[in-house]
């Protein structure tokens, strides 16, 4: 691995950060008195270790955030924070995207590696995990369920798989640690609002503590946090560049690349959803306005469906279609979310050796979020295989059908029944009862646990597609397959249509109950735990006292999500199928040494042994070193093995139909032009039981200095690789195998195949991923005598490598580009991201400002990718130009002012310049910009607040 000079990666990386922060080392250090002796800055005992030691940095590179990290910040909640940070990448799960399959939740991707990678513990011990997996499969942590102002300080161990806490660790691990005793009571109100006035964020929190451990024998803390997010609609930031937009054709586009907006007429053969219906003509295959009274071989014409007397969205559709961008009218940047946290720690001091202990949690979530009202012509896939809707059809008697006498195909959005709207409710809570004292010269600490995610969700505004069916084209077998399924259909009087356009006013409430009703499903998780561990010294080294810990584990996880109603039966237009059941009980042992065998060398073990009663045994080691020559240098490094076994989502029972992007090689080798661009297909994915476990090896190496007192820089360079990778079979790798179905129907001359319908996969252990990089975490104080006192930090991560390695041994690296567009969002691989900070503090104030920078990247699909840029403008030119999505760069400004020393306000400016996000046209996460510049998205924000301590 090369590793270039610091100071020039910086510079390149963010020409900001590096000569700020060696300004002011070099200023400090001018300033330092000649006879002051280096000290190591204080540190707090650090995540990765159960051994105690008379310095907390251990071998492994850990990244702390503090609460005045999360005060400068400006976020207010924990999920926030930690998905601007450097180490998070690719497979993050933001809140906001509200039409994911984890919807209501937020999960962070250590490395890029994936949620389902990253363990998230609260105060050292697992929490049951969300009910809905990302991507129907990667089941993870929700972060939204973390009380913000109970959070003492969030630990984030960084070199991969930890064989303390969990082997599943492959990408490392987050440990939030809560207020573990508190006296007094204090309230926090804030409130936020956007700069266009929508998107409030109110939140209240109160924490009260009682009894002191020393006088009293007992502590007893309770936090409680409302939290209320007000949605934002895209076609609120009309105007602000591409955001929120599907109609992207001022940017160069058109409808070949799928944005010119909704309803376009592509091509023979090929058309959108038309708020008046494209219809195709029988003889001809060529789809026509209904609202075209030229419309060809037309038998019946509909003034009443002029384009003019739905919408005044421009037009100019060389195709005539009647042109609208629904993604802007109905989609949310922002969904609504209104949250409700709990938590509560009683501690008692038994005697002078033993201490017992509870901890119980509490988390409600109501969100809503929307998108655009249905299509009428979505395939999808259920277990059975793939349901082809691309047949949809005007019955020949419809009496909206200008072929009247003839079956039509019909491309048209259901406006009429209403956007789709998705209401998910979850409850949580986790309850830890443990005891922790000494004996024998040993540190004993036992608990146990017991956590539980309940989620219910409730969609409307799908369409049922054997009711649909019916009443569009009221066949004998599409009549015989309503009345089977559809109790709501058999109400119906006997020859009832469904109108549409301009004749929509026409519909019974019965006719939209039939078509759409409410669809729900159910999800639950829960683990249960029983644990114990123990540490002492003993013996001794030049070094000092050795340590070693050992402990045992024991776990049942269980995991069921019901599959959403009518989904089951490919019934429901458009809308995949996800469900999975399973559970598993497992046992761990393991032990850790630390052996200071010099006063300047400390040398760590750590085994790990699991048992998983469905795939085996595991046996995952770890080891480290860390070298201080001096007191103000240490290098350090570890090695260390992971295993994550199969999900209930991957090998358990149950199945995946979703959707995901990709092109048709066949089709546009022949000349048709859509078919060169990426669009939605259905991907029909089933789980598989002989699922190898996934296994990585992880190294770091680095070195930490603290050249001055108050001055700390680190540099880690780390490296996993991971194998046996669970993953779907790739859609490029699917359709290149023939495993898909097509729409012959939608063929637009002889020898055409037709159009994507759907694509088989199954779990596979497919791949291995070697992702490497470095860090740079450094903090400098400078003290101003009565002016007060600048902190500046930066935190850096540089991935040089993302490469991941297919069966056939083709690789790839996905480091810099837009891939995997795979993974949740198709948000790309950014390989730089800075978090760089400077704080003012003089008495009673501090001012703070947080630089937060997102590096550019290619559009391409990986690396070198032989087929070029993933998008082009409608003139044939990469897109956007230069193939790359620029970087993304945001300013947030925070004042805090005591008052007194019980009271204090704060505000936050977020984005204050106010800065739009670059154009990227193909990320699903978001409409027109990336998932990751959603502050960029939502505009500069106000925060202000207050706190007061009785």
């Amino acid at each position: 691995m090369k590793i270039r000079p610091i100071p020039g990666v910086v510079r390149r990386a963010f020409p900001i950060a590096a000569p700020l922060l060696m300004t002011m080392l070099t200023a400090q250090a001018q300033n330092a008195p000649a006879t002051t002796t280096a000290q190591p800055i204080q540190r707090v005992e650090i995540t990765g270790s159960n051994i105690r030691r008379a310095q907390a940095e251990t071998a492994s590179p850990v990244q702390t955030v503090n609460r005045a990290d999360i005060e400068k910040s400006g976020k207010t909640t924990v999920a926030e924070l930690l998905q601007t940070l450097a180490v998070d990448n690719q497979g993050s799960v933001p809140t906001t995207f509200g039409n994911g399959f984890a919807s209501g939740a937020s999960g962070i991707s250590l490395r890029g590696l994936g949620a389902a990678s990253t363990l998230v513990l609260l105060n050292g011990r697992r929490i049951a995990p969300y009910g809905l997996a990302d991507d129907g499969q990667k089941v993870f942590a929700d972060l939204n369920i973390i009380p913000a102002e109970a959070v003492e300080r969030v630990e984030i161990l960084k070199d991969g798989a930890s064989a303390i806490y969990g082997s599943d660790a492959i990408a490392g691990v987050v440990n939030v640690i809560l207020r573990k005793d508190y006296v007094g009571t204090t309230v926090r109100l804030s409130q936020g609002l956007s700069n266009e006035s929508d998107g409030g964020d109110t939140r209240l929190a109160v924490t009260h503590g009682v009894g002191d451990l020393e006088t009293d024998r007992y502590n007893f803390l309770f936090s409680a946090e409302y939290g209320k997010k007000r949605e934002v609609w895209n076609r609120d930031r009309a105007g602000r560049g591409a955001v929120g937009r599907a109609d992207l054709r001022e940017f160069g586009f058109s409808a070949q690349e799928a944005l010119g907006g909704t309803g376009a007429i592509v091509a023979r053969n090929s058309a959108g959803s038309s708020v008046v219906g494209n219809v195709r003509n029988p003889l001809t295959n060529d789809y026509y306005s209904r609202g075209n009274p030229a419309g060809v071989g037309f038998t019946r014409t509909f003034p009443g469906a002029a384009c003019s007397n739905f919408t005044n969205h421009p037009q100019g559709d060389p195709g005539g279609g009647c042109l609208t961008d629904a993604t802007q009218m109905y989609n949310q940047i922002q969904p609504r979310q209104e949250t409700l946290n709990l938590f509560g720690r009683a501690t008692f001091q038994l005697n002078n050796d033993w201490q017992a202990y509870v901890e119980l949690n509490g988390y409600h979530s109501d969100s809503e979020s929307w998108s655009t009202p249905s299509g009428i012509s979505g395939s999808v896939g259920y277990p059975g295989g793939p349901v082809n809707n691309a047949d949809v059809s005007l019955g020949a008697d419809h009496p909206d059908n200008p072929y009247f006498g003839s079956r039509a195909r019909l491309r048209y959005i259901a406006w009429d029944v209403g956007p789709r709207t998705s209401a998910i409710e979850t409850n949580f809570v986790r309850a830890v009862a443990g005891l922790k004292g000494s004996v024998a010269g040993w540190d004993i600490d036992s608990a146990l646990l017991f956590s539980q995610s309940k989620t219910n969700r409730d969609q409307n505004g799908y369409l049922q597609r054997d009711a649909t069916f019916a009443l569009l084209d009221p066949s004998a077998a599409n009549i015989a397959a309503a009345n089977a399924g559809s109790a709501a259909y058999r109400g119906l009087p006997a020859g009832s249509f469904w109108r549409i356009g301009e004749n929509a006013g026409l519909n019974s409430q019965a006719i939209y109950d039939a078509i759409s009703p409410t669809i729900s499903n159910d999800a639950t998780t829960s683990i249960a735990v029983a644990d114990v561990k123990a540490s002492r010294e003993f013996g001794q080294l030049p070094g000092g006292a050795m340590g070693v810990a050992v402990g045992a584990e024991f776990r049942h996880d269980e995991t069921e999500l019901q599959p959403t109603s009518g989904t089951e039966r490919g019934n429901i237009i458009g809308l995949g199928y996800s469900a999975y059941e399973g559970q598993r009980n497992s046992a761990a042992l393991y032990a850790e040494f630390v052996a200071p065998v010099h006063s300047t060398l400390e040398l760590s073990a750590a085994l790990r042994y699991d048992h998983f009663n469905d795939v085996g045994n595991s046996y995952t080691p770890k080891a480290g070193f860390k070298w201080t020559p001096v007191r103000s240098f240490a290098l350090r490094g570890t090695f260390a093995r992971g295993f994550r076994a199969p999900s209930a989502a991957e090998n358990g029972r149950g199945g995946l139909a979703a959707f995901s992007t990709s092109d048709d090689p066949v089709r546009c080798a022949l000349g048709v032009a859509a078919a060169c661009a990426s669009s939605s297909v259905a991907v029909i994915t089933s789980p598989n039981p002989d699922l190898s476990p996934e296994k990585s090896k992880s190294f770091s190496v680095g070195a930490v200095w603290d050249p001055l007192p108050r001055t700390s820089i680190s540099l880690d360079a780390w490296q996993i690789e991971r194998k046996n990778e669970i993953n779907q079979e790739t859609t490029s790798a699917a359709i290149a195998a023939g495993n898909l179905v097509r729409d012959p129907g939608s063929s637009q001359f002889a020898g055409d195949p037709g159009a994507i319908v759907a694509v088989l996969t199954n779990y596979i252990n497919s791949n291995s991923t070697k992702v490497n990089g470095i860090d740079l975490d450094a903090r400098t104080t400078f003290q101003m005598g009565d002016a007060g006192s600048l902190t500046a930090d930066i935190k850096w991560t540089h991935m040089f490598k993302f490469e991941r390695t297919d069966l056939e041994g083709n690789t790839v690296d996905y480091a810099g580009t837009h891939g995997n567009c795979d993974a949740t969002n198709c948000m790309g691989t950014p390989d730089n991201r800075i978090n760089l900070g400077l704080s003012w503090d003089r008495g009673p104030l501090r001012l703070s400002g947080v630089i937060n920078h997102r590096g550019k990247f290619d559009n391409t699909l990986f690396k070198d990718d032989p087929d070029g840029c993933a998008f082009h403008f409608a003139n044939g030119d990469d897109s956007p130009n230069g193939c790359k999505i620029s970087s993304f760069t945001t300013l947030d400004l925070t004042a805090k002012y005591r008052f007194t020393s019980k009271a204090e306000l704060f505000a936050t400016i977020q984005n204050v310049l106010d800065k739009e996000p670059p154009l990227d046209p193909l990320t699903y996460g978001a409409a027109g910009y990336n998932p990751l510049d959603y502050s960029g998205a939502l505009g500069r924000y106000f925060q202000v607040g207050m706190r007061y301590t009785f």
